[in-house]
């Protein structure tokens, strides 16, 4: 376990007894842990609707899945949240899928990539054959949106483009399977490789070093936004990929990504900031910040550095105290004051006080 004090808290921490100072510690992390379940409780009693198995309902579906993901990490934060979580998801599971026609997939392959990390991400911490078995079965459906006009994957079946967020999230299932899955018909680890080395070749990132949003489908061109979640899925998927192959270059990839973004996507504070119109137009844009301080954490198991647990529990400090509101609800802009709320958006936050546990 690792101190996230900074440079005064440690040196004051160094000055205590052995016993003290690892009380102080593990007190820190238990700190952003009880948070966490305080705000899980928060999110269950305002948003999540039993007869669907969502939070939000349809329209928030592919949030629904980033929702899932971040209970099952709020477990290797805090085991006593096992059984918890354990319950809401197995209804999620059934349910969810009923809710959307018996199936994870619809028209949107990275709707359909989310759901596939989220049941992932639930047999790691809960077990359960269905879980891998459903990411298995989505992984199916995503190969079939392959081939896009620039190569890589189509974000939708319509293919009316190919953007970053649905071949990140395609190359990060691939790689967790491959990690998770041995034999079968389905050459995981191959899907994996390509597809990052499909995106690595895309100049996809722009002088800050920044993933854009996806290639122009006639040009090729990179174009579109900046947004923080298409730092984070790659950084989940280079991470997995390191753990696959062995190759301490692509972990160095998601390095340099991760701060870059630690640079370019945040204020003068130091608080991560998707710098756009959001969530006043799009409640769903709340959930961007939340992936990738998520992925961040997963950086940090295999790649210790103090800047990201600072910068981590810097960001749960002030969601903490600045970004909620008198009813426990969490805030879109992590600054501060809480307002744009939703399930989007205290999820989103939520991700923010795991992580900070998880690192601490």
């Amino acid at each position: 376990m690792r101190s996230t004090l900074g440079t005064a808290g440690l040196l004051a921490l160094f000055s205590l007894p052995p016993d003290v100072k690892a009380l102080a510690i593990v007190g820190r992390q238990a700190g952003y842990a009880s948070n966490a379940v305080t705000a899980a409780g928060t999110l269950q009693s305002d948003w999540y609707d039993e007869s669907t198995g969502l939070w939000g309902g349809l329209s928030l579906w592919w949030s629904s899945a980033n929702i899932v993901t971040m209970l099952a990490n709020i477990v290797k934060a805090d085991g006593s949240y096992k059984s918890t979580a354990s319950e809401i998801v197995s209804t999620v599971f059934t349910t969810a899928k009923a809710t959307n026609g018996g199936t994870w997939t619809n028209g949107f392959y990275d709707d359909e990539g989310w759901w596939a990390l989220a049941w992932i991400d639930a047999y790691d911490v809960l077990g359960g054959s269905q879980y891998l078995q459903a990411a298995e079965d989505i992984f199916q459906d995503l190969i079939g949106g392959l081939n896009g006009n620039c190569g890589g994957q189509w974000w939708d079946k319509a293919h009316t483009a190919v953007n970053s967020i649905n071949n990140e999230l395609f190359a990060a299932v691939a790689a967790s399977l491959a990690n998770r899955v041995s034999g079968g018909s389905t050459d995981y680890r191959s899907y994996a490789v390509d597809q990052v080395e499909w995106l690595l070749s895309q100049n996809l990132r722009n002088s800050d070093g920044i993933f854009q949003d996806g290639l122009d489908i006639d040009s090729c061109s990179p174009e579109g936004s900046t947004w923080s979640y298409n730092q984070g899925v790659i950084i989940g998927a280079l991470v997995e990929l390191t753990r696959l192959t062995g190759n301490n270059s692509y972990l160095s990839t998601a390095t340099s990504i991760a701060n870059s973004a630690l640079q370019h996507m945040v204020d003068s504070n130091g608080i991560l900031t998707d710098w756009a119109d959001y969530p006043s137009s799009d409640d769903t844009a709340a959930q961007f910040k939340g992936v990738f301080v998520r992925n961040l954490a997963k950086l940090q198991t295999v790649a210790n550095d103090d800047a990201h647990v600072d910068f981590l529990t810097k960001n749960a400090d002030f969601i903490w105290a600045h970004n909620m509101n008198p009813q426990g609800q969490l805030g879109a802009d992590w600054q501060g004051p809480a307002k744009y709320i939703s399930a989007p958006s205290h999820s989103s936050a939520m991700d923010c006080l795991v992580a900070a546990a998880m690192v601490s």
